[in-house]
């Protein structure tokens, strides 16, 4: 067996086997956060049209990286471009492609989320897959929108293991339905409050009064502060928390939050969706440290509002700024339970130098919310 093969047989194996052991926070706790109902697979492919990717690099002892592909349609993305803004709430991160999102207010290709130093080769890979895209053929300029949080506790992030092959694989292997979550794709060898992070999703569904639309969630968690769930303060309860020996620990990192609807919003009313997650990541303890870049990436995929630019005019048709208040709720909702199930479906996991970082103790946090939660009176 040649070594490319080898690597993506266990790649592979990797994935089945993380898929197969994650519980979600729902699983554990017999019940969810907030109040708004979820979608078919609380995952942010309940959103109509939207796929996710992944590949695992965790072949070796000093490999725990990967890349998750976010893809908004199943048609030609440059052709139809994506109404798109981007929100920051810390800067210390390199998220490509940014001023041509606040530009001009869309995205044109996957979005792609992996490590610090892979985002150059993130690049490359979407670069290349959507100019091999039939109509592509005399495509001149592509910009790639590539996130990444910093996963070199874990992960031997210099040896820079993600190629643009891994990217092309994880867009193309992109599918509907339910999502991996864990340690897996860019989440693999990530960390957060000092726990195992990783990649994490959820979606949210307005009631049908109010459009019935969908908000979508997908996460890398790699950030730091005090932990709390569901309104329970996990991290000082267990004992692990930042500032815990009068030293601000365990606090810088990153986050990378993707936010998709199928309501018709455009630019300027994603971007205020995105400041919504910032709240939601707020909601799980995190404090958006001076080394954290804590970035969203908010897109709408409403079939009528994709940008052709082949059209004369561009004529979509556009929620009232008075709708939006329960697209706001839906994203800060999917958004802390995307952040709270990348830690519940994670695993403890060994890395560069057999560095070890444990998992959130799943048990003791669902006993700790099942209490909290009988103790207000509600079931």
């Amino acid at each position: 067996m040649n070594k490319m093969l080898q690597i993506g047989v266990l790649v592979a194996l990797t994935l089945v086997s993380t898929s197969a052991s994650a519980q979600r926070m729902r699983d554990w706790c017999g019940f969810g956060p907030g109040v708004m109902k979820t979608g078919q697979w609380n995952a942010i492919t309940d959103v109509p049209g939207v796929m996710v990717g992944q590949v695992t690099l965790n072949s070796q002892d000093d490999m725990r990286t990967g890349v998750t592909a976010i893809v908004p349609h199943g048609g030609n993305i440059f052709r139809k471009k994506v109404p798109a803004a981007v929100y920051v709430g810390n800067g210390f991160g390199k998220l490509a492609g940014t001023t041509q999102v606040m530009e001009l207010g869309n995205i044109e290709t996957p979005v792609i989320l992996t490590n610090t130093l892979n985002v150059a080769e993130g690049i490359s890979g979407s670069i290349e897959w959507t100019m091999k895209q039939p109509g592509n053929q005399n495509v001149r300029s592509v910009n790639a929108v590539v996130g990444e949080t910093n996963d070199g506790g874990l992960n031997n992030i210099r040896a820079r293991f993600v190629t643009a092959d891994d990217v092309i694989r994880a867009i193309e292997s992109a599918k509907s339905g339910p999502v991996e979550e864990g340690c897996v794709g860019a989440g693999t060898g990530t960390v957060a409050f000092g726990l195992k992070g990783g990649i994490g999703t959820s979606s949210r569904v307005l009631p049908a009064s109010m459009g019935g639309y969908t908000v979508g969630v997908l996460v890398q968690s790699n950030y730091g502060g005090v932990l709390e769930i569901d309104g329970v303060p996990v991290g000082q309860v267990m004992k692990n928390y930042s500032f815990r020996d009068k030293i601000l620990q365990d606090v810088d990192g990153s986050c990378m939050i993707v936010v998709v609807t199928d309501a018709p919003v455009d630019a300027r009313n994603l971007e205020r969706m995105a400041k919504r997650a910032i709240m939601g990541l707020a909601k799980t303890g995190g404090i958006a440290s001076n080394g954290s870049g804590d970035y969203v990436i908010a897109m709408s995929v409403c079939p009528e509002n994709l940008i052709d630019e082949n059209s004369e005019f561009y004529s979509p048709k556009l929620l009232h700024n008075d709708d939006m208040s329960g697209l706001f709720m839906a994203t800060i909702e999917a958004t802390e339970e995307a952040l709270w199930d990348s830690l519940f479906c994670a695993n403890d996991t060994v890395g560069m130098n057999g560095k070890t970082v444990k998992a959130l103790d799943k048990k003791e946090a669902a006993k700790l919310l099942k209490a909290a939660r009988k103790a207000a009176g509600l079931k």
